[in-house]
């Protein structure tokens, strides 16, 4: 079982996101069960700025209100997913979309403040559920997974894409998780890929101002995901930075 996240630009560089498609083609009609999780902020960013929304972020994340949360479920969960089942099809490949809140596949509480910072609708995942996506590989469906997760008393939230694919691999007992993005990997204070990564090597990286952005809850993810018994991963387009036990 491999689950794949895709995001970053190779979500708006057709060429390189078609390689990846077919890569993903290509592991699925030799008999590997995959699972695509995807994110989609750049075509947040940009819908947003269409409606004159201000972009905010802090820590990585997005500060995501009731206005941006409407954006966020209507671009990750429609435009973004049924492009990606799409293309998918067109390569041969049976694929459905979901969001992680269908079927309770991925269940969040509210994110508390990040240094006194309010985050609004943004999520963070505690649970998940792997009977609907084990029903789709079942039946030869490969699920595409958009990041909008089941809240409390119903309600949708945003997670970060790496850590619900973290999740997903957590909980569907996968043997890979890649990290799929417009990066090489992990740099060092350098600016080189750090082509191995052991858990306290990481965990100084995050303790360190060398780490920010998008790639601070990336790492944590993967982290998490190391110690909770997946056991290959891999960040970049080429699986630049790889993860391994101690």
């Amino acid at each position: 079982m491999k689950v794949i996240k895709l995001g970053g630009s190779l979500l708006d560089d057709a060429q390189r996101r078609t390689a990846v498609l077919l890569e993903i083609a290509s592991a699925w009609n030799a008999g590997e069960k995959v699972v695509l999780v995807h994110g989609g902020g750049k075509h947040i960013d940009a819908m947003l700025a269409r409606l004159g929304i201000a972009k905010k972020t802090h820590a990585g994340l997005r500060i995501t209100d009731d206005a941006t949360l409407q954006i966020v479920v209507a671009v990750l969960g429609g435009i973004v997913n049924k492009m990606l089942v799409a293309e998918l099809t067109a390569l041969g490949v049976t694929a459905a979309g979901i969001s992680g809140s269908d079927g309770g596949t991925l269940v969040a509480e509210k994110h508390p403040p990040i240094d006194g910072v309010e985050l609004g609708n943004v999520g963070r995942v505690v649970d998940s559920s792997s009977t609907l996506i084990e029903a789709m590989l079942g039946s030869g469906v490969l699920p595409v997974v958009s990041s909008i997760a089941q809240g409390p008393d119903g309600t949708l939230l945003n997670v970060n894409a790496d850590s619900a694919a973290s999740a997903l691999a957590v909980g569907l007992q996968a043997h890979t998780l890649h990290f799929i993005t417009d990066v090489a990997g992990l740099l060092d204070a350098n600016g080189e890929v750090v082509a191995t990564l052991e858990p306290h090597m990481a965990e100084q990286f995050l303790a360190s101002n060398v780490v920010s952005g998008g790639m601070r809850p990336k790492l944590q993810a993967a982290l998490f995901a190391l110690r909770s018994g997946v056991h290959s991963i891999a960040i970049g387009e080429n699986g630049g930075t790889n993860l391994v036990a101690a």
